[in-house]
């Protein structure tokens, strides 16, 4: 790459298709966008046909000032789309197309440079589908610098996931997202015998001690980040909800921001909770929020002014 981006989208970049028509998306893609809102320089390493949704991928993540350079192009497989359809008020069902380009990302020497010198990586479960893309995101994750901030957005997708997967991602991972839907699957994965999302985040803390913080999106009931030491739980943003695809992913990013930017996790967790709640008001997973996250995120570093990290 011409130049180290601080933030990694890794994993898959499609096309999401609503009744309404197409737009872009993939949840890693989604946290690079929103991360890119925020103000970090960030980059999708993913991978699209030779055609012309992938060529419509490509210049809209330009247009938005994302990084391409690790994009990889794929002559054999069609770039990525995904059928949404409502599956309930606040919830939407998916439909995702088999052998699509990202599930063959490649350990290409671009790809693995780059990972050695970010800041932080994001991926999830559904990027890990097909074996060779599983392979070449656990390559990357292990290339990292010590103090690369690593990010498992669990996004469970039925039925492309495993235990192992699973397991695998959270040892390696710093921090760990899912949703309260998430946690009772897991759950009961886990045999964990309580879905009660406080003790299955401290659970999750005490097996795996390289984690350091747990986050659980709640929806209308906002949100919990818990970690060795502190539980906080923020309420809900009452919204007019246009559909929820990328509020957990704009949640996401706003975790990365705040501790990229030594934010403490009270003002990242607000952060993120505002963020979410204003994504899941807009229709489509990366709506253009430059001048409200401005407002937010000055608004926010005021009253948290005196709560940063020490280096």
């Amino acid at each position: 790459m011409n130049q180290t981006v601080q933030m990694i989208g890794l994993g898959e970049l499609l096309w999401d298709c609503f009744p309404h028509g197409r737009l872009p998306g993939g949840a890693p893609a989604n946290v690079a966008f929103h991360a890119q809102q925020l103000g970090l320089s960030a980059a999708v390493a993913t991978r699209v046909g030779v055609e012309e949704l992938g060529d419509e991928l490509c210049q809209f993540l330009r247009s938005r000032g994302l990084s391409t350079d690790l994009v990889q192009r794929d002559s054999k497989h069609h770039t990525g789309t995904v059928t949404i359809w409502p599956a309930s008020k606040n919830n939407a069902g998916y439909t995702f197309l088999e052998n699509s380009a990202w599930d063959f990302l490649e350990p290409e020497q671009e790809l693995l440079d780059a990972v050695k010198s970010a800041k932080s990586i994001c991926f999830g479960t559904l990027g890990q589908r097909r074996p060779v893309s599983r392979s070449t995101i656990h390559h990357c994750l292990r290339l990292t610098s010590d103090d690369c901030l690593i990010v498992y957005d669990v996004n469970l997708r039925p039925p492309f996931f495993a235990k192992d997967w699973i397991l695998k991602s959270i040892a390696q991972s710093d921090i760990v997202k899912l949703n309260d839907d998430e946690v009772k699957v897991l759950a009961k994965l886990f045999e964990f015998g309580s879905d009660d999302e406080v003790r299955f985040a401290k659970s999750l803390l005490d097996d795996h001690p390289g984690l350091r913080l747990v986050c659980v999106t709640r929806g209308s009931r906002g949100c919990l980040a818990v970690t060795c030491d502190e539980v906080i739980e923020l309420p809900g943003i009452p919204v007019e909800v246009a559909d929820t695809v990328g509020a957990g992913d704009a949640f996401t990013a706003a975790i990365i921001y705040g501790h990229l930017q030594k934010w403490s996790l009270e003002a990242s967790l607000t952060l993120a909770n505002q963020f979410g709640a204003l994504v899941a008001s807009r229709v489509g997973a990366m709506p253009i929020l430059t001048e409200e996250l401005a407002g937010l995120k000055s608004s926010l570093d005021w009253s948290f002014r005196d709560t940063r990290v020490s280096p």
